[in-house]
Order: C-alpha cells, then structure tokens, then sequence
C-alpha cells in the first residue's frame, strides 16, 4: 500500500507538474523514473495525461508504484498559465532563457507560451523588461472533474493550498472527499502566512480524517528547484521540521526547492521527513534525453538517462 512506503521512509515522489499536460514527456519520465527506483508519481489531472503516466508506468513493467493528481485552490499558481501579450513583447528572448520547462517558442518575430508544457511557475513574468506576460487562472469544478478521474485508478489526491483562502479550502476539500477516499496528500507552504495560523489550517484538516491517511507536503520554495545545493532546498527541510514539530497524526514529505542533496540535509539536521517529492530538478537532470523522439528507442539514450535518475533516486533514499 502506499502508506507502506512512508512508514518505512523510503518515499521517492516524481513531481511531473501539477500543469504539465505534456502527454509525450510524462510517459517518459514515469517510465524512467520507475526503473531508478522512484516509487510514487505526481501529475496533472487530466484523463489524458493520467493515461500517458499509466502507460509509462506500463512500460516499467513494475506494479509497485503508485500514482496522484494535484487539485488545489484557484489562487494557486501551481494551476495558472503564462500568456505573452503580442503587442508588448519586445522580442529579448529572456522569457525563453529562463523558463526551465522549455514551455516558450519564437514564432514569426514574437515568443508564445507552449499551454501544453506551461507550469505556471511564474519565472518568465518576473523576468519580462516590458511586462508583456501575466498569468492566466485556469479555473476547474472538482464535482464535474474527479468522478472519471477517479474510476480510472487513483492512489492519492494532493490538494494544493495557501491557507489563506478561507471557506473555500473546506469546499473544495468536501467536494474531493465526496469522490475518494484514499490517501489525501495537502501541498503547503508559508508564502502567505505566518506559522501558527499554517499548523492551525492543516490541523483543522488532518483532525477530521483517520490517522494517518494524510500526506503533509512540506512545499518549501514551490517549482524553484533548479538547482542542486543545500541552499536552495532549506525552505523545503524548514517547513517539515515545522510540520514535524506539530506532532500531528500525519506523515510528512518535502517538495519545493528539492534536489540530490535535499534528504542528506535533512539528515544533517535532524528532520525525520519520510518521503522527498523532486519535481523541476529531476526533469531538467534527464531533459537531454527525455526530449529526444528515440528515447524509448535508442537503448544507449535510455540508458544515459537511467543512469543519471538512478544516481539522483539512490542518493535521495540512502539519507531517508
């Protein structure tokens, strides 16, 4: 079962992005990522992609792998997606330098946001000299959309909030809990409040369900893990020592900012997560090959590519 594999700390999460409906690219890291060893796979819910993410799982040939979609509040921009104004785009490129999704394409003399691979991370907005980019919310009804969602074969929801939305976290709550009851994982992090009103939402969520059949993902620097070093994956660690410290009848995992050295400096200081969730990092590591059309081909592609997610997963287990 998947509490399984958090009670015996040994959880390794692929975060294929939560709005990346890139049905090509997630076959491929499911299937990749389970023969390194990754035991758990986050993706977009959409039929299609959870179909894609099922038939790399297929190519695995493993059973023992589990599988999540990620719902969560509007406001979160895990759910937005970037659109370029054409009349105030300059044509610098930097939106294409910095978008580490490869989401951005030139056409004619302007750049486009490819919607499909958008994750709405929000780097290419930041960057933009003329302010020709904003984030558009993709709005969703949870009754209308997880009842098929769901009969297809779902391990786990996660539910991404900010803890600032109020009534709306309980609505939305009920209305997945009306179509499952499997394991719920909650995506937090405190962007947007301080610590006591944070442990104070999600304990007003873990208190209402059976003991430990809650995921708490400590979200540190939400799809800001570009990187690898310890710098850059301390939000993450803080934030599940945080949760840790609660004491709450929930296993905790960390995400945000994550990367190879993320469950080694958790072990340095002393914060017993019991799963890591890699995301941005992860992808990138493997992008060289993972965009190739021969990638399930080409055994020596392949294998390049194994090697490299099995480097990253045993590393990422070893400190667990």
């Amino acid at each position: 079962m998947l509490y399984d594999i958090f009670k015996e700390k040994r959880c390794f999460k692929l975060i294929c992005g939560a709005g990346n409906e890139d049905t090509d690219e997630v076959e491929k890291l499911t299937a990749l990522y389970s023969l390194a060893g990754c035991n758990f796979f986050d993706v977009c819910a959409k039929a299609e992609v959870i179909d894609a993410a099922k038939k790399g799982l297929k190519r695995a040939g493993l059973n023992d792998r589990y599988l999540c979609i990620s719902v969560g509040a509007e406001s979160d921009r895990h759910f937005c997606k970037a659109e370029i104004n054409g009349e105030k785009c300059i044509s610098c490129g930097m939106c294409e330098k910095v978008c580490a999704q490869k989401a951005v394409n030139k056409k004619d003399k302007n750049f486009e946001i490819n919607q499909t691979r958008c994750i709405g991370c929000s780097k290419c907005l930041k960057n933009c000299p003329n302010k020709a980019i904003k984030l558009i919310q993709k709005k969703t009804d949870l009754k209308e959309l997880l009842p098929p969602l769901v009969q297809k074969g779902l391990d786990c929801i996660e539910f991404h909030i900010l803890g600032d939305e109020g009534r709306e976290i309980q609505v939305r709550l009920k209305e997945i809990m009306d179509n499952f009851d499997g394991p719920l994982s909650l995506s937090i992090n405190r962007e947007r409040i301080g610590d006591k009103k944070l442990i104070k939402v999600v304990k007003s969520i873990v208190n209402k369900r059976k003991k430990y059949t809650t995921i708490i993902q400590a979200d540190g620097i939400p799809m800001s893990g570009g990187k690898d070093s310890f710098k850059s994956t301390l939000q993450a660690v803080s934030t599940a020592d945080l949760f840790l410290g609660a004491n709450l009848p929930a296993y905790v995992m960390v995400s945000g900012g994550t990367n190879a050295k993320t469950s080694e400096l958790a072990k340095m200081c002393g914060v017993e997560i019991q799963g890591v969730a890699i995301g941005s990092y992860a992808r990138k590591i493997v992008r060289e090959y993972t965009k190739r059309d021969d990638f399930f081909e080409n055994k020596e592609v392949f294998n390049k590519a194994l090697k490299i997610a099995k480097d990253l997963t045993e590393r990422t287990l070893k400190y667990l």
